[in-house]
């Protein structure tokens, strides 16, 4: 899958003008919709292309297993991507992925990118034969950038709890919070999206601090480029922690 080459620039400059607003929302409180917390306005990343491969057709009802996590964990026995049925239609993997900060998500079924990033691929159930990027996350210069994206708008079965499990495994290995502030993150995370999938959350470039030591937002905002349709949810967030590799979450 073609990636977009300028996505982790296109985000270092929404980082600088998140830095020059003194708006913030605490993450112990529950997300509301755009038209009441204060927000600022960011530029989104464009997202990957679907593809489709008209040779080793894949089950078209083949779904992602959702997960169910307990409030509070991060270790499940699921792989946050369950991409065994796109495997044999992916180009070979990139080489040695050991300089990877985020290296640790090869075994929970991502695949590393030529431009760096990670992505997770599903199949689509309504095209035999096509796939697209489900999840993707990048860190570079101490910016993490990481997101779910929604065919046409909606999530699929599961989409909400995995997005949650994917956006917390990189801020636990990523970033400093300590447990009761993880907590607090994932419940505004899983208010957050819920607020989505309810539509109580309209697209737009309107970004919201759950994280302030870390400068943390998320947003939910429409795909600007590319064949896939639909919208993304996503966080941008500073990492503190070195880039060297950390130990995976097991």
């Amino acid at each position: 899958m073609k990636i977009i080459l300028n996505w982790l620039s296109i985000f270092a400059l929404s980082v600088s003008a998140l830095t020059a607003t003194s708006h913030t929302v605490k993450a112990q409180s529950t997300p509301v919709p755009p038209s009441n917390p204060p927000a600022i306005d960011i530029v989104p990343p464009p997202p990957p292309t679907n593809r489709t491969t008209p040779s080793a057709p894949i089950n078209p009802t083949s779904k992602p297993a959702p997960i169910n996590p307990t409030p509070g964990q991060q270790k499940t026995t699921q792989r946050l991507c369950a991409s065994n049925s796109v495997e044999d239609l992916l180009p070979p993997p990139v080489g040695s992925t050991n300089n990877s900060p985020l290296s640790y998500l090869q075994q929970q079924g991502f695949r590393q990118e030529q431009d760096g990033s990670w992505a997770c691929y599903v199949s689509d159930a309504k095209k035999e034969g096509r796939y697209y990027t489900l999840l993707r996350a990048q860190q570079n210069n101490g910016k993490l950038v990481a997101s779910s994206f929604l065919d046409q708008g909606t999530l699929k079965e599961g989409q909400d709890n995995r997005s949650v499990d994917f956006f917390m495994t990189l801020i636990e290995n990523q970033t400093k919070t300590n447990q009761g502030n993880r907590q607090s993150i994932r419940r505004y995370l899983e208010s957050f999206i819920s607020l989505v999938k309810q539509g109580k959350v309209q697209p737009s470039l309107k970004g919201y601090l759950f994280d302030q030591p870390n400068r943390g937002f998320v947003l939910y905002h429409p795909l600007s480029s590319g064949k896939l349709k639909g919208t993304a949810i996503t966080i941008n967030i500073d990492t503190p922690v070195s880039q060297v590799p950390v130990q995976p979450i097991r």
